[in-house]
């Protein structure tokens, strides 16, 4: 028994020599740097960088112009606060192509969201207007329709071709239909 008691105390005392001698390395990493008990969330990880200048694609360029095109949004030069004439009642319904393969087999992967449709319709009811008094202009994001009574200036949800388009004027409804395709950056590959 006495054997193990003298190892007991033996190890008992080179512990406690690791230990001071552990002590003074914690002192000199004080004067150093922070210590494991000092250390916190902020020093996980590699430590942080020099903050360098921000470059952004809003910088401005070597010139007086206060913004540039990118900054303003489409259709912004038509937006006019002092023109009292009133925005027109209009609906925008968007329109896919189905046939019974969809509808019953699925075999285009076609389903009833809004990424699988192909055209926008909008509806602007014009009240007392003449097919000749509207002014029309479509962009890529945007539609601008003008006439004597109204003005109407439509960010659209999808961007559309603005070349390929139809625009029809019912005189007994009074209201103007706009069949717009809708332009997707991802093609959707059929099987």
């Amino acid at each position: 028994m006495e054997s193990f008691g003298v190892s007991s105390a033996q190890n008992l005392q080179a512990l406690s020599a690791l230990l001071a001698g552990q002590q003074e390395e914690e002192d000199d990493e004080c004067e150093s740097g922070p210590s494991s008990a000092q250390l916190g969330p902020g020093h996980i990880g590699p430590p942080p960088k020099k903050e360098k200048e921000v470059t952004t694609a809003y910088m401005k360029k070597d010139s007086k112009d206060i913004w540039s095109e990118e900054e303003v949004a489409e259709g912004s030069q038509y937006e006019d606060l002092a023109d009292p004439r009133p925005q027109p009642e209009y609906e925008i319904i968007l329109k896919q192509s189905v046939g019974t393969e969809d509808l019953f087999l699925g075999l285009n992967g076609k389903d009833p969201s809004s990424m699988c449709c192909e055209a926008m319709l909008v509806k602007i009811k014009l009240p007392e207007t003449k097919a000749t008094d509207v002014f029309l202009d479509v962009k890529k994001k945007f539609l601008d329709l003008r006439t004597p009574k109204y003005k109407l200036g439509l960010h659209l949800p999808h961007p559309v071709d603005s070349h390929r388009g139809k625009a029809q004027f019912f005189s007994e409804r009074e209201e103007l239909e706009l069949t717009l395709l809708i332009k997707r950056d991802m093609i959707i590959n059929k099987y």
